[in-house]
């Protein structure tokens, strides 16, 4: 399984950009989909997360400028990010929880590579 993120760049503050993050390979059911942030000298932490059913938690940072959506037919998350500020600057993850065979039960967190979302004041 892998998790391919696209999307970011370099915004001017009070823009916005679209992350999106498509998983492929031996997928039976993607649970949880959701996208981390790490910043230059700190730890990663959450920005917002999806079930497959489309229920949402958001970070307060971002509640009402970030906006996260999934495509399940495509296996792909997305990150509207609007209204952005210098201190969303950082690299964006995506990540999944996935079960990959209906045999098997256990289901695997997957992370993607990681994408620079760099916000100019």
């Amino acid at each position: 399984v892998q998790l391919q993120a696209s999307g970011g760049g370099l915004v001017q503050a009070g823009g916005s950009l679209r992350l999106s993050c498509a998983a492929s390979g031996r997928i039976f059911r993607i649970n949880v989909m959701g996208w981390h942030r790490q910043a230059p000298g700190k730890e990663r932490e959450l920005v917002a997360a999806i079930t497959s059913g489309g229920s949402t938690n958001y970070a307060d940072l971002v509640k009402g400028r970030f906006t996260i959506s999934r495509d399940n037919a495509k296996n792909t998350v997305y990150l509207q990010m609007n209204s952005l500020k210098s201190e969303d600057t950082a690299v964006y993850y995506c990540n999944a929880n996935i079960r990959y065979s209906n045999l098997a039960p256990n289901s695997y967190d997957y992370w993607g590579q990681g994408t620079l979302v760099t916000v100019s004041s």
